[in-house]
Formats: structure tokens, sequence, C-alpha cells
């Protein structure tokens, strides 16, 4: 099979997955005939779920596109919180009410979106299958530790997490979807996602432990799981680390 030779450029973060003599600088790459733009990206490491702009030759065009020999092709990453909807050709408009699915890797990440108020599905039993299917079925923006989950061809909306550490990968994932000023501490229960209300103490008095029957008459209640919260040393130090977390913004 003949092949053709293409020049490319990648922009800010998508550099994270080239290699270092490939990062921010233009260079050329020999691909297949009638190759698709998308799978000439995603055959150098790079999952379509980043890129939300490629330019051929100054022009916008979509995913499906065939290259041609000596195309000029720039590609730029994920504007999540800037509306480029009239100059792209790969995807509507961003998510602007942020929901989330998590892979297995990301059980504290959750908490933390959870803590600060953003709908965060997450179980460990999920699949690689399941995630794509809830998230395409709920609209949800998969994050990820594994590229190969955002190569799925009908994913729209996902991210892979760069950090290891969970306060960093808290952050990362709020200056990429521009959550700091979204942010609803308290809003949703940290177990199972579910939304928390105010509830009376008479209705959970039988779930308290004596000591916090004496000493809080203030509780909310998960509606999804039943957990009781109150403001006692656990909530003074989920404050803190809201005020942490909101702080690197």
């Amino acid at each position: 099979m003949s092949e053709k030779k293409v020049w490319f450029r990648f922009y800010e973060e998508l550099n994270d997955f080239l290699p270092k003599n490939r990062k921010k600088v233009r260079f050329q790459i020999e691909c297949e005939q009638k190759q698709s733009v998308k799978d000439a990206i995603e055959s150098l490491g790079i999952p379509h779920t980043e890129i939300d702009l490629i330019l051929v030759n100054g022009q916008s065009v979509s995913f499906d596109y065939h290259i041609l020999p000596d195309d000029n092709i720039s590609v730029y990453p994920v504007f999540e919180s800037l509306d480029i909807s009239r100059v792209t050709r790969l995807r509507n408009k961003p998510l602007r009410i942020p929901s989330f699915i998590l892979d297995v890797h990301l059980g504290k990440l959750a908490k933390y979106l959870r803590m600060t108020g953003f709908d965060t599905l997450y179980e460990n039993r999920l699949d690689d299958n399941e995630i794509v299917e809830i998230a395409i079925r709920e609209k949800r923006i998969i994050l990820t530790r594994d590229i190969g989950l955002l190569k799925h061809k009908v994913v729209t909306h996902g991210y892979w997490i760069r950090s290891q550490k969970p306060v960093e990968q808290f952050t990362e994932t709020a200056r990429r979807f521009d959550l700091f000023s979204k942010f609803k501490p308290f809003r949703r229960c940290t177990v199972c996602n579910g939304l928390v209300k105010k509830t009376s103490k008479q209705s959970v008095i039988h779930q308290l432990k004596p000591r916090t029957k004496i000493y809080f008459d203030e509780f909310f209640k998960c509606s999804s799981c039943g957990k009781v919260y109150w403001k006692g040393s656990h909530f003074e130090r989920m404050q803190k680390l809201i005020f942490e977390l909101a702080d690197v913004g």
C-alpha cells in the first residue's frame, strides 16, 4: 500500500502524549492512503477526546477528513471553558454543566469532586465498555489514567489525568473544565454521589452515637444511601481541604 508524507504540529498539553523529539515542533510522518486525520492522530498516541480543533492548511476540518500529501496539520486541545463552536468542526459545544464518570484508578479524585458538589459517578466494578456506555447515555465526561479508554470511537468528552497524586488530579481537572467558580460544597454524598439535604435530628437519632446526640443538633442526610452528616471535626477537615483546593485556582 502506497504512503504519503504529511506535516503535524501539536499545541499545548497535547504534547504530553508525544516523545521529546516531537514536542512543540513541526514534524513529518508517513500516512496510509485514504487515512483519516483522526486515525493518523490516534496512531501517534493522542486520543480524539483531547482535541477540539484541527486545521489543515489553515482550514478547520472534521475527524473524518482524508489527509493528502504535504498537508500541514495543526492540532489544538479541548477548549472546555471556551466555546469555539463557530470555528471547530469536531464537536457542537462543550458540556457547560459538567458531570463525570471516573475509572477504577481515581477513587480519591471522585471523593474530592463530590465534596465540591460535582455529579461524579465512580464504581470500581465498572469495566471500560460499561464506562463508555454510561458516559454516552448520561452525557458524562470520562476522567481516566488509561489513554486507551479515550480512543473508543463513540467517546465524545474525556480527559486523560496526568498526575498520580489525588490533590494534583483535582487541580488539573478543575483547571481543565473551569470548575473553580462552580463549587457547591457538601451538596453531594462523598460515598455514593447522592444529593445531601438537611434533615431533623429526630429522624436520624437512631443512627447517631451517644456523644453526637448530645453535642450536635443540625444534621444532613444523603437522599440515596442514607448516610448522615453533621458539622463535627470531619466537617471542619473537609472544609479546610475545600479551601485548600479552591485556593490553587
